[in-house]
């Protein structure tokens, strides 16, 4: 594999979005096996976050080489748990038939992968009989800022979008938008402030106050409405 250098700045920024993590983390723990992977797994962010008791082993897998030692530290440090295990790649190093998992996940990151849906057709080859794939991405391409191409982002997704790149061996469970009040906030951004990049404040801002709103407003719209989707799926 050629070497990869994660050119985003996102992941130190939504670091500490932890009622966002707590809000999506409800709505796929359901779906978090005793196996997991998790593709893009960054800084160990979401790994700290969603990774529990329920889980027996949980593989980080990066493909930035600097970001991957960073996982390997905090798992040394106690940070992570010690369940968890930092591998530097991607899933086409893996083999399939000798390793597979209950759980795939991918959490703001097959937006940055440009072939998808052949990245999808690995991840459904290395997940057991019964295992689930999990894909949170952002929402709507009108949406799409030069914030989104300058942090990697080939597109953003929609129900119809992101249902054509998941293998059709694969039973859809769940699909669904979340973060409704995002929506306006990100419109209002993109149209009146134009901010290049969001700042701490403005994260801290939208974490603390808009995502409780969304919260409320994600089930009167019946989640068809948020500024991300989350999507579950199941192999037979």
């Amino acid at each position: 594999m050629s070497e990869f250098s994660y050119i985003g700045t996102e992941l130190e920024v939504f670091e500490n979005a932890t009622n966002w993590k707590k809000y999506y983390g409800q709505h796929l723990a359901p779906y978090l096996g005793e196996e997991v992977l998790e593709v893009g797994a960054g800084i160990g962010g979401t790994t700290k976050s969603l990774c529990g008791a329920r889980q027996t082993r949980w593989v980080c897998l990066e493909p930035d080489k600097e970001m991957t030692r960073e996982i390997e530290k905090a798992i040394a440090a106690g940070e992570l748990p010690a369940i968890c295990e930092a591998r530097n790649g991607s899933l086409a190093d893996f083999n399939a038939d000798d390793e597979k998992f209950d759980t795939i996940i991918y959490i703001d990151v097959l937006e940055h992968i440009e072939k998808d849906r052949d990245e999808l057709r690995l991840a459904a080859r290395s997940l057991k009989s019964g295992g689930h794939l999990v894909v949170l991405s952002p929402a709507h391409q009108f949406l799409y800022t030069p914030f989104d191409k300058a942090i990697g982002h080939f597109r953003r997704y929609n129900k119809q979008s992101l249902s054509q790149v998941v293998p059709e061996q694969l039973k859809r469970i769940k699909l669904l938008y979340l973060d409704s009040v995002g929506v306006f906030a990100s419109l209002g951004n993109k149209m009146i402030l134009q901010s290049p990049s969001p700042t701490h404040d403005q994260i801290q801002l939208w974490d603390k106050k808009l995502v409780p709103l969304s919260r409320f407003f994600d089930t009167v719209f019946r989640y068809k409405i948020g500024k991300s989707i989350l999507g579950v799926w199941q192999k037979d």
